[in-house]
């Protein structure tokens, strides 16, 4: 199974029965977060899309209130093969009929990518400054997906380029070289990491990773991913597409984010 990982970019978990009771137990405090007064900045994308940064209100453990730890088939693969990490607030991603209208101060050109290519992304680096240009300024572990509602594969499904780990992640070591490895969040990544995803979407494969709640997906901190389009005949309940995500940052930093397999 680790071997999958590691050659694909990421993993798919069958429903489990712990995870299942975790995501029914989350599921009213992502419901309060996604109507919080104190998250309308969230809602974008002319109201088709949540964003849900650090939303849930959990503790490191994954609890919530007084539910149960995360834990679970993925959370035991997460622990035995990369590492459990102290966990963060979750993001919680909600995606609603209409996914996706552009964002606010998006661009033509910008939207346009967030439709053909669902803003394909590498997570950590964020275009910042003027000239929107990027550095691993957040150096997560890795990406677990948590569906927290029913919707059908057509409702704006998580894609993923798969095995692009194997052309990002070397690319962005390239560009380390001669830098010390405490400078490295320093390095602009630009131009490399942009070279690289036109490779990626060249040569890999794209995946819609759909999945219920109770299932889980697993990405390589390196693997590009996105959001693919709501597609009009999908329907969904009233939460939407509904999914938490954990994204705990390496306590090395950004010389273990580029330097861990």
């Amino acid at each position: 199974m680790v071997e999958d990982f590691l050659r694909r970019g990421w993993l798919r978990f069958p429903f489990d029965r712990i995870l299942a009771r975790w995501c029914a137990h989350a599921l009213p405090a992502a419901r309060r977060a996604v109507t919080d007064p104190a998250h309308t900045q969230w809602l974008d994308c002319e109201g088709t899309w949540f964003i849900g940064v650090d939303a849930l209100d959990n503790d490191e453990t994954g609890r919530v209130g007084d539910g149960p730890e995360l834990a679970g088939q993925a959370v035991e693969f997460i622990t035995r093969h990369l590492g459990m990490l102290p966990l963060h607030r979750g993001q919680v991603s909600v995606t609603y009929p209409g996914y996706p209208r552009p964002r606010r101060g998006e661009g033509a050109a910008a939207f346009r990518y967030r439709r053909d290519r669902g803003a394909a992304h590498v997570d950590g680096l964020k275009p910042a400054g003027p000239d929107r240009r990027r550095h691993v300024d957040e150096p997560h572990g890795w990406i677990l997906g948590l569906p927290l509602t029913e919707a059908p594969p057509e409702a704006a499904p998580l894609i993923l380029w798969e095995g692009s780990h194997h052309i990002l992640g070397p690319a962005l070591a390239r560009a380390m070289v001669g830098h010390p490895p405490e400078d490295w969040h320093r390095v602009d990544v630009t131009d490399t990491y942009q070279a690289a995803r036109r490779e990626v979407f060249e040569t890999c494969p794209t995946v819609r990773l759909h999945a219920r709640p109770g299932e889980a997906y697993l990405l390589h901190r390196h693997c590009l991913h996105g959001v693919a389009p709501w597609e009009e005949d999908a329907v969904a309940g009233p939460d939407g597409r509904m999914i938490v995500y954990f994204r705990p940052q390496l306590p090395g930093g950004t010389a273990d984010w580029v330097s861990l397999l």
